[in-house]
């Protein structure tokens, strides 16, 4: 048997000559023929020709960077990452043969955008947004531009924060980029980049994956079209987005209500519990203000910016409406995601399947659209919708409020793994609303159970770091006391790129310890009235309590988590070199 062997690696120092060493070694063992292309930056690289490509009965390719498939074409090909190949060289070869396959005709694609994208130089923008608009925005967005410059392109990121847009793109910066790349969890105004190559991601992908998402937006990224007044495109030029998607762009907007909304009502505590009652006081215009006013618009934007991520503007007044009648009906944050899921719905079948005359089609989203949709969502939650979700929402928070402490450390314990599962995923985001959501019914502990063990993983990773210097190098350990921060500020993305090269370790380690915190915070009858801000929350009276007890969960489940990982992360020397 013949067999052609490329190894490399992204320095192209350790692993790749190590690999085609042991590869050439054990092909000998097996007495193949075998020609071995060995992509390194210390020896001189012999490539394969076209003779022993042609020759070959099979291609194996051990490789953790990119490597130019395309001569490759028609053959079978077996592809991992070069570290595979380390352990038992003889049973990877053969294993190689077995499931070797011809390269398919995207494979081939996405190999030739690989290797064309960093052949010569590209100018890139980007954006990138995420539901809160603190971490995974801004991490997202560093990633995004450090690969980029690795790889010898112009790259612009502009970041849609809690604070707003920052460094934001210019009209000639757009004209003249190669490549659009939106990095955003939530809805994102796409008009500006109408005409341009545009790939579409999420910030998690464009965090852990930057490489191999920069290479398939070269690969994959088609022409924008944008259809003015409605969020319809045509098929081929943008990705449908999922529920997720639409229910976190609503949750991105109603947290800056929640936030003004319970430290209002914190402040006002602190003249009394009850000092509120007595009208004419500060604490009563401060409950006003927090209960009376920012929280009785929590539902409203809640259920308007879902129907506006599926709908554009001709969806934001349905959706306002039929959130306004959740929250007067009881229904609540879930009768308000459901008014906003059935107008936005509404609107777009109205905008896409709707036809009028050409000299009527300017009224469609400015008045047929706005009037219809909020009559079939206005009805709908009236007489079918509104009674069972308020029905619902009252049992829920009755039973959240009256439950026994087993009841209570159990969901604590649900909470806690779901904060620590994905750090900032869909998971994680999934409990998070739930918490932020149940603010609305004055119902608190959640809320303080989710915090809690948000902040444990990236408090955990740096203490972690510091009970155990020896087994992490400097960068690492400097990245150890940025976790640290990060989850004081209830950031869980700082743990992120500790999971991202030892996510079978860090990620049980971090559930085991939130598990702990949010049982811990759900049996101390901790209540947080803000739904961010991590212990800086502290300095607002009345906004945790117990405080000394929520502390102690926080300090129980970071110590949990920094001691196992200490213990079970291996030292460099204990792990097989990496290049």
């Amino acid at each position: 048997m013949k067999i052609a062997i490329v190894t490399a690696c992204p320095s192209g120092i350790a692993n790749s000559v190590i690999a085609a060493g042991l590869l050439e070694k054990a092909a000998a063992e097996l007495k193949w023929n075998a020609d071995i292309e060995s992509q390194s930056t210390v020896t001189a690289s012999t490539l394969l020709t076209t003779e022993q490509i042609k020759a070959a009965d099979y291609i194996v390719i051990a490789a953790s960077t990119a490597v130019d498939t395309s001569r490759f074409a028609g053959k079978k090909v077996y592809q991992s990452a070069v570290s595979a190949c380390f352990s038992d060289p003889k049973a990877y070869l053969e294993l190689a043969v077995d499931k070797a396959a011809v390269l398919s005709a995207s494979e081939l694609k996405n190999a030739e955008a690989a290797v064309s994208n960093t052949s010569g130089k590209k100018k890139i923008v980007a954006i990138t947004a995420c539901p809160t608009g603190v971490a995974h925005t801004f991490m997202a967005a560093e990633a995004l531009e450090q690969e980029g410059q690795r790889q010898g392109h112009d790259i612009k990121v502009e970041t849609r924060g809690s604070v707003g847009a920052k460094n934001q793109l210019t009209d000639e910066e757009i004209s003249a980029a190669d490549l659009v790349i939106i990095a955003a969890d939530i809805e994102v105004d796409l008009a500006r980049f109408d005409g341009k190559k545009l790939y579409k991601t999420s910030t998690g992908l464009a965090l852990k994956k930057t490489k191999q998402e920069m290479d398939k937006a070269f690969s994959s990224a088609s022409v924008y079209k944008h259809e003015a007044g409605s969020a319809s495109s045509s098929a081929q030029n943008q990705e449908k987005t999922g529920a997720y998607k639409h229910l976190m762009t609503g949750v991105s907007h109603m947290l800056p209500l929640v936030v003004a909304g319970g430290l209002s009502i914190a402040l006002s505590f602190v003249f009394g519990i009850e000092a509120f009652k007595e009208e004419g006081t500060l604490a009563a215009a401060l409950m006003t203000i927090g209960g009376g006013s920012a929280f009785a618009l929590m539902v409203p934007v809640l259920a308007g910016f879902i129907a506006f991520s599926i709908a554009d503007r001709p969806g934001l007044a349905p959706g306002l409406i039929g959130g306004m009648l959740a929250s007067s009906t009881g229904a609540g944050f879930l009768g308000g995601i459901v008014a906003g899921f059935l107008a936005g719905y509404s609107a777009k079948f109205l905008a896409d399947k709707v036809k009028l005359p050409q000299s009527m089609e300017a009224l469609k989203p400015i008045l047929i659209i706005p009037l219809v949709a909020s009559l079939i969502t206005g009805l709908i939650m009236i007489y079918v919708v509104g009674g069972p979700v308020a029905a619902a929402m009252t049992g829920l928070t009755e039973f959240l409020n009256n439950m026994g402490s087993a009841n209570a450390v159990l969901l604590g314990i649900i909470l806690g793994c779901m904060m620590c599962f994905d750090l900032g995923g869909p998971v994680n985001k999934a409990a998070y609303t739930f918490g932020v959501g149940l603010l609305a019914s004055q119902t608190y502990a959640p809320m303080a159970a989710v915090m809690a063990a948000g902040m444990v993983p990236a408090m955990g990773m740096g203490l972690a770091t510091f009970l155990a210097k020896r087994k992490f190098n400097s960068s690492e350990s400097e990245a150890g006391k940025a976790s640290f921060v990060l989850g004081l500020c209830f950031i869980s993305e700082g743990a992120i790129p500790f999971a991202a090269r030892d996510p079978m370790r860090v990620i049980p380690c971090c559930m085991a310890g939130g598990a702990l915190t949010g049982a811990l915070s759900m049996l101390f009858g901790a209540q947080l009235m803000a739904p961010h801000g991590g212990l800086f929350v502290l300095l607002i009276p009345n906004a945790i309590s117990p405080a000394l007890m929520y502390l102690v969960a926080i300090a129980a489940g970071t110590l949990v988590t920094g001691i196992s990982y200490a213990l079970l992360k291996k030292s460099d020397q204990e792990q097989l070199v990496t290049a």
